[in-house]
């Protein structure tokens, strides 16, 4: 430590001749030594040592902290013992310059150590505590997130069952309207036929077909053609009995008996509630069309091809009874509609010379042809085709779709054929985009 406080100003000056001085110690080495007594060079030997010990190098000294301080500690001690026993060892500079290089070192190497252990000692805490810290959040953060990925798993996996669910069941107001619609498609046929068959074109067609028969009781085909459309006019329109119950011949004498009139009444009730029924399936099967149609895709068809298959089944049952029986099959049907002895008449009654047994066999060949012919028009417009049903679309968007993936890898194999090969990149392709192109 240097000594930084002022010369006093009093203060003598020194003795600078030396003759008289024999006690001077910066001649003390031209004296002999005497055995007891250390002299300065002896007493500053530790402190020589030391500083030879501190040039040696920082690292030395801090390798050797320990030894460096037990040695730097025994010096320091045995220096002041020395130093009493010379009347005058050394100046004042020179003992100091000795006490810091004896004690210099070591205390710099002592504090080296000291602080470097420290920062290490700091420093260790710090990583502990930050490792603490990160394995604590770690483990903090594990109880709370797991509860809430699997909630989150839970919930996805609820949601795409019901999506599947949801995908895979069918509604059930659809197929319900395509069942009323498979069986409301027959009963429109058969009462269109019917409404054919009872018009005034069909009449005249019949009268005047070659091979229908004759009246052998005088009537005409002007006649029949006449009294014909009255009674044809009456099943369709909302008039009274009277309608036919007041027609007279040429001759003045009524035209239809009570019994053909109260028997035509009978058949006007049955047409005009037939005619009823058909208009609301008519328009019940349009609601159902068009809900069908807007809501659920193909259902029209599906619908119409079942009704299509039902009705050539019912007109094909239902021919071939009347092939095999005709009258057996024409009583039956009137039994069915009306009252026994209400529906028998002679051949000189009015209704059977207008209407002989020819013309009701005539009319259920063309109500059967008209319900065949249009089942089977419905049937082949509703056959399920792989177009129709959407199969020939759905193959037309996978092997585009493939085509396109089969492109695309044959571009980025292409495209990387070159860089394999270490071509450069617009020489190598444009040979590649060709081969791809032909």
């Amino acid at each position: 430590m240097t000594d930084k406080s002022p010369t006093p100003p009093d203060r003598p000056d020194p003795h600078l001749d030396p003759s008289d001085d024999t006690d001077e110690p910066a001649f003390d080495w031209m004296k002999p030594v005497a055995a007891g007594k250390p002299t300065a060079g002896t007493a500053a030997g530790p402190a020589g040592s030391a500083a030879a010990a501190s040039k040696a190098g920082p690292a030395a000294a801090a390798g050797k902290a320990g030894s460096a301080a037990a040695a730097g500690s025994a010096e320091g001690t045995a220096a002041p013992s020395a130093t009493p026993t010379a009347s005058q060892p050394e100046s004042r500079a020179d003992r100091k310059a000795a006490e810091a290089a004896a004690t210099g070192p070591s205390d710099t190497a002592q504090s080296d150590v000291t602080t470097s252990n420290a920062a290490t000692s700091n420093a260790a805490p710090s990583d502990d505590k930050a490792r603490g810290a990160g394995a604590g959040a770690t483990a903090g953060a594990r109880p709370d997130t797991a509860p809430e990925d699997e909630v989150e798993r839970r919930n996805a996996e609820r949601r795409n069952a019901e999506r599947e669910q949801a995908a895979k069941a069918k509604p059930v107001l659809p197929r319900v309207l395509q069942v009323l619609l498979a069986v409301f498609y027959p009963v429109i046929l058969l009462v269109l036929a019917v409404r054919a068959v009872t018009s005034p074109l069909f009449l005249w067609v019949e009268y005047n077909r070659p091979g229908f028969p004759g009246d052998g009781y005088g009537f005409s085909t002007d006649d029949r053609m006449t009294y014909g459309s009255y009674a044809v006019d009456y099943l369709s329109n909302w008039s009274g009995p009277r309608y036919l119950g007041d027609l007279v011949d040429q001759s003045g004498e009524r035209l239809f008996k009570d019994g053909e009139v109260s028997h035509m009444a009978d058949v006007k009730a049955v047409i005009l509630s037939t005619f009823g029924a058909g208009t609301l399936l008519i328009l019940l099967g349009l609601v159902a069309v068009i809900y069908l149609k807007r809501r659920h895709n193909g259902g029209v068809r599906r619908g119409l091809f079942a009704g299509s298959i039902v009705t050539l089944a019912l007109i094909i049952g239902l021919g071939t009874l009347a092939v095999l029986g005709w009258e057996q099959f024409f009583t039956d049907f009137h039994r069915i509609f009306f009252a026994n002895g209400t529906w028998t008449f002679t051949l000189q009654d009015t209704l059977i010379r207008l209407f002989p047994g020819q013309f009701w066999m005539d009319a259920g060949i063309v109500i059967g042809s008209l319900v065949l012919l249009a089942s089977l028009v419905t049937l082949v417009l509703t056959w399920p085709t792989r177009r129709r049903r959407g199969l020939g679309k759905k193959a037309a968007a996978t092997s585009k779709g493939t085509d396109t993936d089969a492109g695309a890898g044959t571009d980025a194999t292409a495209e990387a054929a070159p860089a394999a090969d270490g071509t450069a990149g617009s020489d190598a392709e444009g040979p590649a985009r060709t081969r791809h192109t032909v």
